[in-house]
């Protein structure tokens, strides 16, 4: 299996009613060594810079790329896998943490809206308004009834975005409770990730079955035929970036961005 085609097909949540997280994989049994899944995901990068440029050329749709996951699950290796020979121009990243004061005075989704793609560009959200139905439901920050409410909001919200030229692409990083230990692990062992460490996410830890029954509630209620989501396999890194940069070069593929005609003619100026 490595085409972005078999990708879809493997991880693609279609028919969510009939969606188990337990029965997805968290490793991938794809390509023969870790060598391999980076040569593509290389490869990947490249032409989606070069898809990107046309995008940000263009300037009449957009795309938007949610990376939910727990803690370690690799949002930001896939960021910089992925669209590493992307250029500034037009790649950017939004990050949501803890709401602010003010994010807190408005609706929940109003920080979401201030961030999403304009026309040309495409925005990498690492952790999103997914967070409303995943950490606020399982720490209860908010009435379970108001909980409720939010999966058909998000799905209005995401049609409303679709309906008005943003293509979304949601990604659930899948990763194994031991595999996320032995990335918290890391965290206190490798100097360049002493930063990363939290003593907050082994709070998160101990309610892993909390989170997992919230995620799969999460794919079931949201997983739309405007906004599907993908699970995908995070316990291989190097894997893990090539089936998201293969979706994402296919979608951006299949949006066929093209350069724009020239509004002038070289005949007109002297240079």
């Amino acid at each position: 299996m490595n085409t972005a085609e078999e990708y879809i097909k493997a991880y693609r949540i279609d028919v969510p009613q009939e969606f188990s997280l337990p029965d997805m994989p968290t490793r991938a049994n794809i390509f023969p060594d870790s060598d391999e899944a980076r040569h593509l995901t290389k490869q990947n990068a490249r032409a989606i810079g070069d898809l990107a440029h046309k995008l940000y050329a263009e300037r009449k749709r957009s795309l938007l790329i949610v990376l939910q996951g727990m803690d370690t699950s690799g949002k930001d290796g896939t960021t910089a896998a992925c669209f590493n020979r992307t250029a500034p121009l037009n790649i950017k990243v939004a990050p949501f943490k803890a709401p602010s004061k003010k994010e807190l005075s408005q609706d929940y989704l109003w920080r979401v809206h201030q961030v999403v793609p304009a026309k040309g560009d495409i925005t990498v959200f690492n952790r999103s308004h997914y967070e409303d139905v995943l950490i606020v439901k399982v720490r209860r920050f908010a009435p379970p009834d108001k909980v409720e409410q939010r999966y058909d909001q998000i799905n209005n919200f995401e049609k409303h975005l679709t309906e008005n030229g943003t293509t979304i692409l949601k990604f659930m990083l899948n990763i194994s409770y031991d595999k996320q230990g032995e990335r918290l692990k890391e965290r206190l062992i490798e100097p360049q990730k002493f930063w990363k460490f939290n003593p907050a996410d082994l709070e998160d830890r101990k309610l892993w079955p909390e989170f997992m029954d919230a995620y799969e509630t999460m794919v079931r209620r949201t997983s739309t035929p405007w906004a599907p989501w993908h699970i995908i396999p995070c316990d291989s890194r190097s894997r893990r970036g090539a089936i998201i940069s293969s979706i994402a070069r296919k979608t951006l593929e299949d949006m066929g961005p093209e350069y724009p005609e020239s509004e002038y003619n070289l005949s007109d100026f002297e240079i």
